[in-house]
């Protein structure tokens, strides 16, 4: 699982780090705007909800208390998110059909229930979201032969050996490319996730 970190929260918190803080949209922008169009909200709509979403963060993070729960940002996160959606489908005359047979309103009330599947579901979403998109990010740092190599040994559980046979690779070389993507995929995600 992948928590924000702490001390990351804290940089953005003090309004110091504009690193940090461009870190945080880097990340969550293009995965907010997938979240809204799971929810029939695309273009401009979105645009605007992800602004208002990033500001609402931005204002209220001094105030936001961790108290070191798992997932405690990924769910303030998601409730800020959910509030936006909500305000946003009020407003409109007619509502798209939700997944499942509901309305978008009914499943974004059930989002808001932090013990309710549909939550959990969002959570595990989360997750691979985040990690999906520091994978994006770090990839086009490496030659393409280096990240199949990191991608085989990680994601299909290749031995180093046939990594090296398949790839035409010294068997050496493909424990450095696992390796060397791993450190920058550690990098980037250098106090913005800790793993539990």
């Amino acid at each position: 699982m992948t928590e924000t970190s702490l001390s990351f929260l804290a940089r953005i918190r003090q309004g110091t780090d504009s690193d940090s803080w461009n870190k945080l949209v880097e990340l969550y922008v293009p995965l907010m705007q997938k979240w809204l169009r799971s929810y029939e909200v695309t273009g401009a709509d979105a645009d605007d909800l992800v602004q208002e979403v990033l500001a609402v963060v931005f204002q209220e993070l001094p105030k936001f208390k961790h108290n070191e729960r798992t997932g405690a940002f990924r769910s303030w996160l998601r409730k800020i998110l959910v509030h936006r959606l909500q305000n946003y489908w009020r407003s409109k005359k007619q509502h798209p059909p939700a997944k499942g047979g509901t309305s978008v309103l009914e499943q974004l009330n059930q989002l808001s229930d932090e013990n309710n599947q549909l939550s959990r579901f969002w959570n595990e979403q989360h997750d691979r979201d985040v990690i999906a998109r520091l994978m994006e990010l770090v990839r086009s740092r490496f030659e393409p032969k280096t990240w199949e190599a990191f991608r085989r040994q990680i994601f299909e559980g290749q031995k180093p050996a046939r990594v090296a046979a398949d790839l035409d690779m010294a068997i050496g070389s493909v424990y450095v490319a696992r390796n060397r993507v791993l450190t920058a995929l550690r990098h980037e995600a250098d106090g913005l996730v800790e793993s539990h």
